[in-house]
């Protein structure tokens, strides 16, 4: 059995790391590398790392950042924000990322998905998801979540992974930030339509939270800022919670 992950997410700016709530009204949190650090030594299983300045400036990643990045980093390492050409997965790659999170540039190129793949391998390629509830049915989200691109959950999470993608990174917009919980059917949603690990993301204020994310809603992994950030809750506390309530953990 596949042990459940969890993936503390940083939130990058130009000013550090910041967390809002519902993609909205950033504030401060920290700097990347002690974060870094302090997660080398919290048990925790991967790291999410995205620049969400990024899509909006049309820019690339700072390949030296990452780099210095991944040299602290010893678990493995995944990196999203304006990702939109291949080169630039090949530099993060180089740069000593283990995966990349590809999302706006997607919903206008889904050969993106498709190339990396056959050049890096499907499990270097993490399609994100960001959605919203509209009118009962979850709409999918670009630009930061502020672009509703007319695609459905179900229609086009079957595409990125028909596309080449190894994993799906899913965020709900609205509870984001807000530490009231996962949006447990989004994500039973997602894991009941494809076969890739689905890691659950936005909401988490509590380790029960996580249980469910897993147990109810079928996620593979649970990603989380807010719970590390704000409160005293920590990555190993999590693990040894889930693992006290029948999830498979990874334990040191």
């Amino acid at each position: 059995m596949l042990k459940v992950r969890v993936i503390p997410t940083l939130l990058y700016k130009s000013v550090g790391l910041v967390k809002g709530v519902g993609f909205n009204s950033w504030r401060r949190v920290d700097t990347v590398l002690p974060a870094i650090k302090v997660y080398n030594m919290r048990e925790v299983d991967e790291l999410i790392l995205l620049d969400i300045e990024a899509t909006n400036e049309k820019r690339d990643p700072d390949y030296d950042e990452i780099r210095d990045f991944s040299r602290e980093c010893f678990v493995p390492f995944c990196v999203g924000g304006g990702i939109c050409h291949i080169d630039q997965i090949k530099n993060l790659l180089r740069a000593g990322a283990d995966k990349v999170a590809i999302n706006s540039a997607a919903y206008d190129n889904l050969s993106l998905i498709t190339e990396g793949a056959k050049l890096f391998g499907s499990q270097c390629i993490v399609a994100s998801i960001d959605c919203r509830k509209i009118d009962g049915e979850y709409h999918c989200f670009s630009h930061n979540g502020s672009v509703d691109t007319g695609w459905l959950l179900q229609d086009w999470i079957i595409k990125v992974v028909e596309a080449g993608a190894g994993e799906i990174l899913l965020t709900s917009v609205e509870l984001d930030g807000t530490m009231e919980g996962y949006d447990v059917e989004m994500i039973k949603i997602a894991t009941s339509l494809v076969n890739v690990p689905v890691i659950a993301s936005g909401g988490a204020g509590n380790y029960e939270h996580m249980r469910k994310a897993v147990q109810e809603g079928g996620a593979s992994a649970v990603a989380a800022a807010s719970i590390y950030h704000f409160t005293e809750q920590t990555p190993k506390e999590a693990k040894e919670y889930l693992g006290e309530h029948g999830v498979a953990v990874r334990m040191i």
